[in-house]
């Protein structure tokens, strides 16, 4: 949700992060984003109209994460081959 909410210029509706994470059930998108408000990353805002209009956008603190992150993302990215290569070896080794 994070990285979905960092790569939008303005706070973003529930639906419009739906829509970005298709493989993330109604129930947990809503209870991550419980937490990354709770924690202090996120910010909800709800809006007196009706509907009721909810938009969520990263605080200074989710955006300052974005880096480390985006950083951590790489190394996943660029050790995949590796880590997959020794954890069959490894299941291979043990018989798991």
């Amino acid at each position: 949700m994070l990285y979905t909410l960092g790569g939008s210029d303005s706070p973003m509706r529930f639906r419009d992060i739906e829509q970005k994470n298709p493989d993330c059930s109604q129930k947990m998108l809503t209870q991550t984003l419980r937490g990354l408000e709770a924690d202090g990353l996120v910010s909800r805002t709800v809006y007196a109209e009706m509907p009721p209009r909810v938009e969520y956008a990263l605080t200074d603190r989710g955006r300052s994460f974005l880096p480390v992150m985006r950083q951590l993302m790489d190394w996943a990215y660029n050790n995949l081959h590796d880590i997959i290569h020794d954890r069959e070896k490894y299941h291979e080794q043990y018989g798991c």
